[in-house]
C-alpha cells in the first residue's frame, strides 16, 4: 500500500450501520436516548461523504448483540504496514473486536492483536512521525506495551500521552489535520504533547468539535459548531459538517464511525 500521506489519504475505509440495540449503548452521562432514525440518516451521509472522495467504503450489517458495535474505530489500528486487533476497556465491547477479525484478515497480509493488556482504537493518533496513545478508563499500561511491541518493528515510534480528567478517549479532544497540523481542545494542548505541531484550538465552548477525520481532501466534522468550522475554512480546509446529535448520546464522534486505511 503506497500513498503519499498515509496518515490521512485513504482508499478504503470500513464502517457498520447501527443496529436497533444503539439505544442500549454506553454513555459517560445519560443526555438522552439516540433516536435510530436519525442516526441511520446521519449514519448515511458519513459514509456518502466518504465515498465523494473515490474511496471504498465496506459497509458491515449491524450488530445486534453489540449496542456500541458502529463506533468500529475501537476494534483495530490499520497502519499501512499491517492491522491490529484491539481490546476495549469496556467488557461489553470485547466480542466486537472477534466480529472484525475477519474483515480485516481479507484486506491485509498482516494482522496481529493486543491480547493481555486493554487498548480502544478511539485512544490512537496517528501522525507522520510518531503514533500517540492516551493512557484512559479504556486504554491501559498493558494494551501500550503490547502495541508498542508491535508497531516498534514496523518502524512507527509510539509515544504515550494521558487523556485529560473526564474525557472518555483521546481523540475526543484532537484531531490530524494535516502530516503537521492538529486540532485539539486548549486543555489538551495545554499538557504539552503536541509541541513540535502546529496547533489549531477548537472556540471556546467548543471542544466537542475537536474529535474531526480528515479523510483525502476533506475534514468532516460535526455540525453545530459555527466558530471552528469558519477558523478550519480560513485555515484552507475542505469541510464537511455531519449532524452527530445521536452519536454524541453516547460519547461518539467522527472518527468513531470508521477504519480508514
Amino acid at each position: 500500500m503506497t500513498m503519499k500521506n498515509p496518515t490521512y489519504e485513504f482508499s478504503r475505509a470500513i464502517t457498520r450501520r447501527p443496529s436497533a440495540s444503539i439505544t442500549e449503548g454506553l454513555r459517560a452521562t445519560d443526555i438522552g436516548t439516540p433516536d435510530l432514525d436519525q442516526m441511520l440518516r446521519d449514519h448515511a451521509h458519513y459514509v456518502a461523504t466518504l465515498k465523494s472522495t473515490g474511496a471504498e467504503v465496506i459497509e458491515l450489517d449491524p450488530l445486534a448483540d453489540y449496542p456500541d458495535g458502529v463506533f468500529v474505530e475501537d476494534t483495530a489500528l490499520c497502519l499501512p504496514q499491517g492491522a491490529v486487533l484491539m481490546r476495549p476497556g469496556a467488557p461489553s465491547r470485547m466480542g466486537e473486536t472477534v466480529e472484525m477479525a475477519p474483515v480485516l484478515r481479507a484486506c491485509y497480509d498482516d494482522m496481529r492483536e493486543i491480547s493481555k493488556g486493554h487498548a480502544d482504537g478511539g485512544d490512537i493518533l496517528v501522525t507522520p512521525r510518531e503514533i500517540f496513545v492516551g493512557r484512559s478508563d479504556r486504554t491501559d499500561a498493558m494494551g501500550i506495551a503490547e502495541l508498542r511491541a508491535i508497531v516498534d518493528p514496523w518502524g512507527h515510534k509510539l509515544t504515550e500521552v494521558v487523556t485529560p480528567n473526564g474525557v472518555l478517549h483521546f481523540k475526543s479532544d484532537c484531531s490530524l489535520l494535516d502530516g503537521e497540523t492538529i486540532l485539539s481542545t486548549k486543555r489538551l494542548e495545554d499538557s504539552g504533547c503536541f509541541d513540535g505541531y502546529n496547533v489549531l484550538n477548537t472556540a471556546a465552548g467548543e471542544d466537542a468539535a475537536a474529535n474531526t477525520i480528515r479523510f483525502n481532501e476533506l475534514v468532516l466534522m460535526p455540525a453545530g459548531f459555527p466558530k471552528t468550522a469558519t477558523m478550519l475554512q480560513e485555515n484552507g480546509y475542505k469541510v464537511v459538517e455531519i449532524n452527530n446529535s445521536e452519536c454524541a448520546k453516547l460519547d461518539g464522534g467522527m472518527s468513531c464511525l470508521s477504519l480508514r486505511f
